[in-house]
């Protein structure tokens, strides 16, 4: 399961505020705590204004480049601004993201041409969010179709179809499910990912929701997750799954983090 740690995004009320206050050390902690969890990629988000958007990004992106290895996820909804920051990073990472809104594909395809550069791939449009799977999967395929003209093959795409909270459509999971099935057909080295935390939104006890939903994801085949590597509950459950699953030998991986006490005492809230 490939982890992109979630923590440096000034949607965060702690991180927006160590923004704002310019706390170097809160940034820096965060990072190395998720490299030291097991990030595969550390998200940067800056959320901030737009007017000074890129020099925030920018200051994020060298905090963390000074304390860890862990490669970048580019994180913005502006493709321009992603743009503007790209040649700041020190080795190859993940963009998140790109969409069939507005010029999205047009800015970061070229800049990730020729490169070991992955990316995140949203399935909406100029419309927003479709409600139905088959749309999605259409969508999916369009942004794969663009992405070969570039030379990005689909093993360096990171679908995401999507989930809409459950407390807004019932059928949410379901439909992520399906999708997720339906673009692994078409492509089976493609990377499925999700924001985990969507589906709980505006639900009590998030984080069983949230683990539940890990869980079902994971049978359905989504391969990367933007989620909190520092939770242990969250990561606890994630190793469990990934020995379910038959993907963890003799539950190495999942022994060893005991051992290392990162993933217990496993406490239920």
């Amino acid at each position: 399961m490939i982890i992109i740690g979630e923590k440096i995004n000034g949607t965060i009320p702690s991180m927006k505020r160590a923004i704002e206050e310019k706390d170097e050390g809160f940034i820096r902690d965060i990072a190395v705590k998720q490299a030291e969890a097991g990030a595969d990629f550390i998200d940067v988000c800056a959320s901030t204004a737009p007017e000074i958007e890129v020099q925030t990004l920018l200051w994020l992106m060298n905090i963390v480049q000074d304390v860890t290895d862990t490669p970048l996820c580019i994180d913005s909804p502006n493709p321009k601004v992603i743009e503007e920051v790209f040649k700041h990073a020190k080795r190859p990472g993940l963009v998140n993201s790109v969409s069939l809104e507005g010029d999205k594909c047009d800015i970061i395809y070229p800049l990730i041409k020729g490169t070991e550069w992955q990316v995140v791939a949203l399935t909406c449009d100029n419309k927003g969010i479709p409600s139905d799977v088959t749309r999605r999967v259409e969508i999916a395929q369009v942004l794969v179709e663009k992405a070969a003209q570039f030379d990005i093959t689909p093993d360096r795409i990171h679908i995401d179809p999507l989930v809409i909270a459950l407390s807004a459509e019932n059928q949410s999971l379901l439909k992520f499910v399906e999708a997720t099935k339906a673009i692994k057909a078409l492509y089976p080295t493609i990377k499925i990912t999700s924001g985990l935390s969507n589906i709980s939104f505006g639900m009590p006890l998030r984080k069983v929701v949230n683990q539940s939903f890990l869980t079902m994801a994971m049978m359905a085949g989504m391969d990367s997750a933007i989620i909190d590597p520092i939770n242990r509950d969250m990561m606890a459950c994630l190793l469990a799954n990934e020995a379910l699953l038959g993907r963890d030998k003799y539950c190495r991986n999942y022994a060893n983090a005991y051992r290392k006490n990162k993933i217990g005492p496993l406490r239920v809230v």
